[in-house]
């Protein structure tokens, strides 16, 4: 079960390589499906961001175990693809996260942190 996630963050297309950035992302979009389906990540969700004068234009969240989460940043597809992406996209990014019930464990350390600061 699903206890990590990777937040793989991208901003608007470079000026002028906007239909490449479309292409990029289709591709990611289906490099995230064979992922799924071969077993390499448990599932990803997509989100696109409604325009707000941020730097942030959208996300793919990915789910999976902790080695699966691990293996990703290495695996060579989505290596290749994260190149692409960087050549036709501002503000890419890729941030490791705890999801599911990892989050419960997390946050009574956190708590139990806060406890160690007194009142």
């Amino acid at each position: 079960m699903a206890e990590r996630a990777l937040f793989i963050g991208f901003g608007t297309p470079v000026r002028g390589r906007e239909q490449r950035a479309v292409g990029v992302f289709n591709a990611f979009v289906e490099m995230f499906g064979r992922m799924s389906a071969d077993g390499r990540i448990e599932r990803v969700d997509v989100t696109l961001i409604d325009p707000h004068g941020g730097d942030l234009g959208g996300f793919f969240l990915v789910h999976g175990t902790t080695a699966q989460c691990a293996a990703l940043p290495t695996d060579a597809e989505f290596r290749e693809a994260m190149i692409d992406a960087s050549l036709v996209v501002d503000n890419l990014g890729v941030v490791g996260a705890l999801s599911g019930e990892a989050v419960g464990p997390e946050m009574a350390s956190y708590g139990a942190a806060i406890g160690k600061l007194g009142a």
